[in-house]
């Protein structure tokens, strides 16, 4: 396991991971949405919707229901996913509520969706739970330098697993750019 949080999936006992999905959802340009979670102190707040996996439902269909709670978003596209789990821990003295359930992180499947609707569809109080309160488009490597510490090497696979697909460059200044 690396100091981020990231572990290898095939490293660790997957059954503690509460089983979650991550989603991108990419314009045409290449820019992907980001939202700043609501309740959490900045400046590394912004991440990409994520959300936790039902009994017996299936991961696409788990990532499109997270999407349109946290963002209100149906228009959508399926680009592709992650075949295998990716997981990370949650980092000492977590205090979140799943943490004090007994997980030891998350492991989660990702995809990736084009936004196909007008940007009126989206509405961050589409749930009852508001997870986030401002969002934005943003070329794809700002995620890495806006993400929780934590969550960072799970963000560096998933952007490059999923480059191809969304169309998003290294820009100059970011975080991959420097690494």
């Amino acid at each position: 396991m690396s100091d981020s949080g990231d572990a290898s999936a095939s490293s660790l006992d997957l059954s503690r991971f509460r089983p979650n999905v991550g989603i991108i959802l990419a314009r045409d340009d290449g820019r992907v949405w980001l939202g700043r979670r609501a309740d959490t102190q900045g400046p590394r707040n912004w991440q990409f919707p994520q959300g936790g996996v039902d009994d017996g439902e299936p991961l696409e269909a788990a990532a499109r229901r997270e999407l349109q709670e946290e963002t209100g978003v149906t228009s959508v596209t399926l680009l592709g996913r992650t075949e295998d789990w990716i997981a990370y821990e949650f980092p000492p003295g977590y205090k979140r509520s799943k943490a004090a359930r007994g997980w030891l992180g998350q492991k989660q499947i990702w995809f990736a969706f084009r936004f196909t609707g007008s940007e009126s569809e989206f509405d961050l109080g589409a749930h009852h739970q508001i997870e986030f309160d401002l969002w934005r488009w943003a070329p794809v490597d700002e995620a890495l330098g806006s993400v929780a510490t934590f969550k960072l090497e799970t963000y560096r696979k998933v952007i490059d697993f999923f480059r191809p697909l969304i169309g998003g460059h290294v820009t100059e200044g970011s975080p991959r750019a420097r690494d």
